[in-house]
Formats: C-alpha cells, structure tokens, sequence
C-alpha cells in the first residue's frame, strides 16, 4: 500500500553496454552503468579540458535590466 507522497517508479534500470539495442521510444529507461562497463572521467581527453569561469553581476539571463525594473517598482516613496 502507497502513501499520498510517494510516486510509482515508471522507468526500468538498463545499463547501456549490456543492453545496447534497448529502445527509448518503447519504454522509459533508467541509466544504470554495471561495473564492467561503467564509464571512467580519466581519459586523455579529460586532462586537456580548461575551466573558465567568468561571474558576472547575476545568475540569470537579463538579470541586469530585471534589478533595474525592481529598483525602479520597489523604490522607497518619498513623503513630503
């Protein structure tokens, strides 16, 4: 018996080297990399990725005109 919460698992695990004709189109599949065909992240290629990061003033696209539009609607009102 399922409480209100919880949500029933659709996808089924499938790990892509021991099963390389599964078919998305037919069934929701789940990535799961068994031990021997688990993909390594220390390749030669690995070592020659550079990381750049640029921070700029927001974290989302147009930031910048958003905050001016918020300073402009949520400004203090002057009392005279």
């Amino acid at each position: 018996m399922s409480t209100t919460g919880e949500t029933p698992v659709l996808a089924r695990s499938y790990c892509p080297g021991c099963e390389p004709d599964a078919d998305p189109c037919h069934e929701i599949l789940d990535v799961q990399w068994c031990e021997s065909h688990a993909p390594t992240s220390n390749g030669l290629d690995d070592a020659r990725i550079v990381v750049e990061i640029t921070v700029s003033g927001s974290a989302e696209a147009g930031g910048e005109a958003n905050r001016r539009w918020c300073d402009v609607l949520h400004r203090k009102r002057l009392t005279r």
